[in-house]
């Protein structure tokens, strides 16, 4: 992937440099705590590699997002396909992100998902992207709020990856921005 560039940020590929930052947004329990899983080292590595290969292949993924002053990678925001929930449609791109607990607040997340939806929308030439999250999860609603996504409560879904072991994590609501409600947005 060509790395995408902000006002603060380089949204790029994975390095073997990001291995521990992964690790680490993969298995902290603030950073996960709507997810029913945690990935000990060796998965997180995997996934990583996993990651990697299918932004390597697509050119957009959950990409790392590195402090361009700094050079210091923060988490991932990015787009990708979700093939793998039979509740969406096929083809449906979302928008995602998971950033270091400490970096939350100072609006990279936003930041960077605007860099996204407007790579999924004019490179791309997608007419719409979603995300979704557990039903609990304010923060992340808010930043798909302030991305000018719009929820769609007819689309809200109990996750097939979450197990019934954990019952409060299984309902995500689903946001949707439309190419033609984000163009608007940019003036």
């Amino acid at each position: 992937m060509k790395p995408i560039r902000t006002e603060r940020l380089i949204l790029r590929n994975w390095e073997e440099r990001d291995r521990a930052l992964f690790h680490r947004i993969n298995s902290d329990e603030r950073v996960m705590e709507f997810f029913p899983f945690r990935r000990d080292r060796a998965v997180a590595d995997a996934k990583m590699d996993e990651v990697r290969a299918w932004i390597d292949a697509d050119g957009y993924g959950f990409a790392a997002a590195e402090i361009a002053a700094t050079g210091e990678c923060i988490g991932f925001v990015g787009i990708t396909g979700t093939e793998d929930m039979d509740v969406l449609p096929a083809g449906t791109i979302e928008i995602g992100w998971r950033l270091a607990p400490e970096f939350w607040g100072n609006g990279y997340v936003t930041e960077a998902a605007q860099a996204w939806l407007a790579y999924g929308f004019e490179t791309l030439g997608l007419d719409e992207i979603v995300s979704f999250a557990v039903a609990e999860n304010h923060r992340s609603i808010a930043v798909m709020k302030r991305l000018g996504m719009r929820a769609d409560p007819a689309g809200d879904f109990d996750h097939p990856a979450v197990p019934d072991s954990h019952p409060h994590l299984k309902r995500h609501v689903l946001y949707r921005l439309s190419r033609m409600n984000w163009q608007p947005r940019q003036r």
